[in-house]
């Protein structure tokens, strides 16, 4: 592509680039020189799944590779251990390096879904800050000063609040700059709440004689509840490891006005043409996309036909889990030892919620008890078979 149709395909989705200018730059010397782009994007394991949310700079990540440019997928095995203090109203829960290392473990497979795995290089910054002396810490901290720090505004807003901010806290963007002086990154991707520390390391690589990155921030994708941005710990995010009938589930229950936004970030459809669609034609064929794109046109087809027998014709799914009753047993229990609740707060919650029924009865009570086989159903897409 010419250097107009590759900015037009970095800018569909982007909120920000700084600068555009600096970006077509070096676009035209890639180009010139026949040399591909450093793109970094950095992913902390905090958690084993990656979600859609993820996916939206996976996306923009995949569409580098298209163009012919080097992709970076850096994985922060050592600032994971830290903990992004980003948007957080208060101190991170650490993370060891074990627990770190084995939420990496599954990361390559997840990725290798949107990613073309022999066109990427996979970094782990252990291999560098490891090898760090103490000195060489406190060297980084010189690149940053106490008054940015307190102007970024989540740190900024703590202290108005009287709410601690660590001084490993303020460490965390020290490093993640630092990642991109030893990757030597044209360009690096990130959420628009990440701006800060993606400038950081702008910063950084000019005090180390490098030409800056190109930075670039990505929206954050809200989750299924359409107000949080989506993360595993508020339980509203989509996993690209969700099976068929999860995920679209949980697509369906997105509102109309964010469907878009999922169509723009997560697709390659034609928004106007989207427009044209019913709300829930559009919504069908987002979620078929969306699953198509992790487990196959046909798995997308089946979870499609599925959902339309279960909750528009008001069938039962054909697939629902079993339970052996041997006697008459609280419904909290049988919730929890199904597996499909992890624990009984969360039944309790969902039973004064009214989110819980046996043979289409709702159940009022949390100290119910199921005596008889039947159908329990839990929120609007889990089914349990009871047998005796």
């Amino acid at each position: 592509m010419d250097i107009k149709q590759q900015l037009e395909v970095i800018k569909r989705g982007a909120v920000e680039i700084i600068s555009e200018a600096e970006l077509v730059k070096k676009l035209e010397s890639a180009r010139k020189d026949n040399r591909p782009l450093r793109v970094k994007a950095g992913f902390d394991p905090t958690a084993p799944d990656i979600h859609l949310g993820h996916t939206v700079l996976l996306r923009k990540l995949r569409q580098f590779q298209d163009l012919g440019h080097e992709v970076y997928f850096l994985i922060g095995d050592f600032t994971a251990r830290i903990g992004d203090p980003t948007g957080k109203s208060q101190l991170r829960k650490t993370l060891s390096k074990e627990e770190a290392e084995k939420n990496a473990e599954t990361y390559t497979n997840q990725v290798a879904n949107i990613l073309d795995l022999n066109k990427i290089k996979v970094v782990f910054n252990s291999r560098w800050f490891e090898k760090m002396s103490v000195a060489e810490y406190l060297g980084l901290t010189m690149h940053v000063t106490v008054s940015q720090m307190f102007a970024r505004e989540d740190f900024k807003k703590r202290l108005e609040n009287k709410q601690d901010v660590s001084l490993l806290e303020f460490m965390y963007p020290v490093l993640q700059g630092y990642d991109s002086v030893e990757i030597k990154a044209d360009i690096e991707l990130g959420g628009t709440d990440q701006i800060f520390n993606l400038l950081v390391g702008r910063d950084m690589q000019k005090d180390f004689g490098q030409e800056p990155q190109v930075v670039i921030t990505m929206p954050l994708l809200e989750g299924t509840d359409g107000i949080n941005k989506m993360s595993k710990s508020l339980g509203n995010y989509v996993a690209i490891n969700d099976t068929p009938k999860d995920m679209f589930g949980k697509i369906m229950s997105v509102s109309d006005d964010l469907m878009l936004k999922y169509y723009t970030l997560l697709t390659d459809e034609d928004i106007d043409e989207v427009k044209k669609l019913h709300p829930k034609e559009a919504k069908v064929n987002l979620a078929k996309l969306i699953i198509a794109q992790y487990h196959g046109a046909d798995a997308a087809q089946a979870a499609a036909d599925e959902f339309s027998r279960v909750f528009a014709s008001k069938e039962l799914p054909q697939d629902m889990p079993e339970y052996k009753l041997s006697s008459e047993k609280p419904v909290v229990d049988i919730c929890v030892e199904s597996g499909l609740v992890k624990s009984k707060n969360e039944a309790r919650r969902l039973i004064q919620q009214g989110g819980l029924e046996f043979e289409g009865k709702k159940i009022a009570d949390i100290s119910s008890k199921i005596g008889s086989a039947g159908v329990l159903k839990i929120g609007s897409r889990r089914f349990l078979k009871i047998v005796k």
